[in-house]
């Protein structure tokens, strides 16, 4: 058919068409039904399952992690258990509230033990961690220089944790072989359950949203 017979079809008048134009006619209706039955029902479907296999894949990685936690669940309750033994053995080093005077006395003994003589030896305020809390001494003792080495020496090896930081040393007489140490001495100790309960509380507060 010619461009011009197409022009002269009467679409309201399709029974006296030619048979080629009636056949493209059905084979274009068929196309358009096609499509629509695509767009409108397929395609959903098709987006269904493609989200299902989708899921399908996340469910099959999430039963993988899971099967390989339960695999090695055995293992990681040893481990739990092996933790919290380290951490029981940590915290029986640190004394407890009742301890501390006794630690602060095992601090001074050293020094005078060494033969130093204390000039400053003022605790500072607490400050409280979520476990424990750090009790800051400043200290100053004047010695010779290995006498307060040693001091050092005798401090690290105490039963209970103590640290000395901020160490400064000076010599106000070079004619002179005694020194002056300063540092701040810092010592711990855990928190019994109800300081343990105050401090989750305190922070609980701060996280709080303000009304």
């Amino acid at each position: 058919m010619t461009l011009d017979e197409i022009r002269r079809l009467n679409p309201r008048d399709i029974g006296v068409w030619p048979l080629p134009a009636k056949i493209a006619a059905v084979l274009l209706l068929i196309l358009v039904l096609l499509g629509a039955a695509a767009y409108f029902g397929w395609m959903p479907q098709y987006e269904e399952l493609e989200g299902k296999q989708n899921q399908e894949q996340t469910l099959r990685q999430e039963y993988t992690a899971k099967k390989a936690q339960a695999i090695n669940l055995d293992l990681h309750i040893q481990q739990l258990k092996e933790v919290e033994q380290q951490f029981g053995a940590l915290l029986r080093q640190l004394p407890s509230k009742s301890e501390m005077d006794a630690l602060l006395s095992d601090i001074n003994q050293a020094g005078l033990g060494r033969g130093l003589q204390f000039e400053l030896f003022k605790p500072s305020q607490e400050r409280l961690q979520d476990f424990y809390a750090e009790l800051p001494v400043d200290v100053r003792v004047t010695g010779n220089y290995h006498d307060i080495g040693a001091f050092a020496s005798d401090v690290s090896q105490l039963s209970r944790i103590v640290t000395l930081n901020d160490i400064a040393i000076t010599n106000k007489d070079p004619k002179d072989m005694v020194l002056t140490m300063e540092a701040v001495a810092k010592t711990f100790r855990y928190l019994d359950d109800e300081e343990v309960a105050a401090q989750r509380k305190a922070k609980d507060a701060q996280k709080a949203p303000k009304k």
